[in-house]
């Protein structure tokens, strides 16, 4: 099992900034994958950003050039960086873990954490 702790959402105004912090623990595998996804009301889950054990990115279109992900390994810790934040960004932000094994993997979700951008 791998748990995934959240934190840094909040409420900030269009064109402001936020980082989003998700610890893991447990049992991660050197072979993994972190990122985030988001949710807004009434939308289905979609991929933000994610970045391999490896270091390989990948962003959404929609926050390339705006958001950052980075990870520190050795405390098993993935950041997402967003600046000049839009109204559109507003969603639940989930942190995911992917345990990556070949044929096989397993996901893993935090609870998720409410980011708000005022227009």
């Amino acid at each position: 099992q791998v748990q995934l702790v959240e934190s840094g959402g909040g409420l900030v105004q269009a064109g402001g900034s936020l980082r989003l912090s998700c610890a893991a623990s447990g049992n991660i595998f050197s072979n993994n994958r972190m990122g985030w996804y988001r949710q807004a009301p009434g939308k289905e889950r979609e991929l933000v950003a994610i970045i391999t054990s490896g270091g390989s990115t990948n962003y959404a279109d929609s926050v390339k050039g705006r958001f950052t992900i980075s990870r520190d390994s050795g405390k098993n810790t993935v950041y997402l960086q967003m600046s000049s934040l839009k109204p559109e960004d507003t969603a639940v932000y989930y942190c995911n873990c992917r345990n990556v094994r070949a044929g096989y993997n397993v996901d893993y979700w935090g609870q998720g954490t409410q980011v708000t951008i005022s227009s």
